[in-house]
């Protein structure tokens, strides 16, 4: 006499598979995300430089929450970086650059509210484009099962 399994078929595969046989497969949204978090990386790391070096396009006598144009160039050069590092994660297909890309994507949303002052049309910009790298990496991640 036969028994019946109570487990449906994809449920029966996750039980005899091993652990490790998971992997994270990006979405489209997980690669548009990748490239936004590399465009405002890129972005973020020219314009902090130029930050620092107090560049004329930034708006003159603009106060700041905090410290000064110099502190917020080091800061948005540093946070630039690490997007950098995580959306070159992202294309090798690592989970680490997810994360990674979570945390600078919402840093840098904060840190350019409080750069508004500098550059507001480019912070708003950079900000939005935050939103949607946060979107494409939180919503968008979806797991498979390799052979």
């Amino acid at each position: 006499m036969a028994t019946r399994s109570t487990y449906t078929e994809p449920e029966r595969a996750r039980r005899t598979a091993p652990a490790d046989a998971y992997e994270e497969e990006p979405s489209g949204w997980v690669m548009f995300a990748a490239v936004m978090l590399l465009l405002v990386g890129i972005l973020n790391f020219i314009y902090g430089i130029a930050a620092i070096d107090s560049a004329s396009f930034y708006i003159n006598d603009a106060r700041y929450v905090f410290s000064d144009l110099s502190t917020w160039g080091w800061i948005i050069l540093f946070i630039g970086a690490f997007q950098f590092i995580a959306a070159c994660s992202l294309f090798m297909g690592a989970s680490f650059g997810r994360w990674v890309g979570i945390l600078t994507a919402g840093a840098n949303a904060i840190a350019q509210l409080l750069f508004l002052p500098g550059y507001p049309w480019l912070s708003i910009a950079l900000f939005s484009v935050d939103v949607l790298v946060l979107y494409g990496l939180i919503a968008h991640w979806h797991e498979r099962q390799t052979a």
